[in-house]
């Protein structure tokens, strides 16, 4: 909702559609870079650094090696779906963004313009809907190719993205219970209001909502799709030239848009920590920073001084999770395909479903005690804490956390067994 004339509301839209597009290719393009430069300095070494100054040129680099590279097609491939399949993966990427509320509504002579493209009322269900039809793509790479890697690499994408959004769908429930609405602007409205970012509260669900995250971006632990050592490449092993491109641009538009989505939903957007400075929201046609104690709304005081300020701070809260998606690629070794269906189907879901009744609970007694605001935050973030707790150290069973940190047995310990082993062996032939 605003206060713009149609013909206003249609010009800012269409700036806004052609901006946020623009910008996140540029980011997608700089990303592969960023990821590049970062790889480099986790693995100490260089990373690329000839291609202009310190290397800021490669991203255009290899888009034009990609213009200019052969294009290849199978001869027993089919030739309809072979081509429609990137298209299929890099649509449904482009264009969830739009939904997403980036910055503080901004002032103009016009009226007030909101910073996101689309406010739609079914926001989180719209970026859940493209969210599946990314499946569609690989697995029709996969299976158009006529190549058993690439079909491989196809189901293996299908069955672990359909498995994990069960559980993201799972760890989204809280959030609706908590805001009461699926629009990502209120997300944000209800945090500023809460006092509490959904972090702490939800924080076993922010937790979840991560691990299906890097699950649906087919990122490390979880590149099955794209296992080098046994699929040569994976469902894309067919591909080459821009239509290969195609299918890293959509990979890297899912991890940004999976990280604005974190910092939307779980660290209040475009809010600014500690300041109400920031806090506006669509009311009834009027644009309000909170109510009075009698219930009347406050009028809310928009500037562009402020835009700019909520649009870095979700720039930086997105950009940190980008980071995380980097980081954790270069740290963990890929899993098992049976430890990723166990994962998700034997720990996620049922760690969903029953955080999901102690949180309904929760909330549910609060509201019989009318307890609200800051105390309401605080019980639910000890909740929570305790849940994530028992979710680490219980169903984990210490794998996690200090696996790593458990007494490895000495060769003499090794060679002790091996003897036992022999003996006992020896008698059995024995007897």
């Amino acid at each position: 909702m605003n206060d713009l004339s149609p013909t206003a509301f249609l010009i800012s839209s269409s700036i806004k559609v052609f901006l946020v597009f623009s910008a996140t290719l540029g980011v997608v393009a700089i990303m592969t870079l960023i990821e590049r430069r970062v790889a480099a300095f986790i693995q100490d070494r260089l990373g690329p650094n000839r291609v202009g100054p310190l290397g800021i040129l490669q991203p255009a680099a290899d888009g034009l090696k990609n213009i200019l590279k052969e294009e290849t097609f199978p001869s027993t491939a089919d030739r309809r779906f072979f081509l429609l399949a990137p298209a299929l993966a890099i649509i449904p990427a482009a264009m969830t963004f739009a939904v997403i509320p980036f910055a503080a509504p901004l002032e103009t002579p016009w009226g007030t313009v909101s910073m996101i493209v689309a406010d739609i009322p079914i926001g989180i269900l719209y970026v859940l809907a493209l969210a599946s039809l990314g499946v569609y793509g690989i697995f029709l790479a996969g299976w158009a190719s006529n190549n058993k890697y690439a079909f491989l690499g196809g189901l293996r994408a299908s069955s672990q993205m359909v498995s994990y959004e069960v559980a993201l769908g799972l760890s989204l429930i809280p959030v609706l219970m908590l805001a009461g609405n699926v629009t990502l602007t209120e997300f944000v409205w209800q945090q500023q209001q809460l006092g509490f970012w959904y972090v702490l509260p939800l924080s076993l669900a922010f937790i979840l909502f991560v691990i299906a995250s890097f699950a649906e971006t087919n990122r490390l632990p979880f590149d099955l799709p794209e296992a080098e050592s046994e699929l040569v490449t994976g469902y894309h092993t067919e591909y080459s030239s821009m239509k290969f491109s195609m299918f890293m641009i959509a990979e890297f538009s899912h991890i940004l848009t999976a990280s604005a989505l974190m910092a939307t939903l779980f660290l209040g957007g475009w809010s600014i920590p500690f300041w109400s400075g920031d806090h506006m929201f669509w009311h009834e046609g009027m644009l309000i920073s909170g109510f009075t104690p009698q219930g009347e709304p406050i009028a809310a005081a928009p500037a562009l001084w402020k835009t700019l300020l909520t649009f870095l701070a979700f720039a930086a809260k997105t950009g940190f999770f980008v980071l995380v998606f980097m980081w954790v690629r270069w740290t963990l070794p890929r899993f098992r395909y049976d430890q990723v269906m166990h994962l998700g189907w034997k720990v996620m879901l049922p760690v969903g479903l029953a955080y999901i009744m102690v949180l309904a609970a929760t909330i549910l007694v609060l509201d019989q005690l009318a307890v609200e605001g800051f105390l309401f935050g605080a019980v639910l973030t000890a909740v929570s804490a305790l849940a994530t707790g028992i979710f680490v150290f219980v169903v984990d069973r210490d794998r996690l956390i200090s696996g790593s940190e458990r007494a490895e047995p000495t060769r003499s310990g090794v060679r002790e067994v091996q003897s036992a082993r022999v003996a006992v062996l020896a008698g059995g032939v024995e007897e």
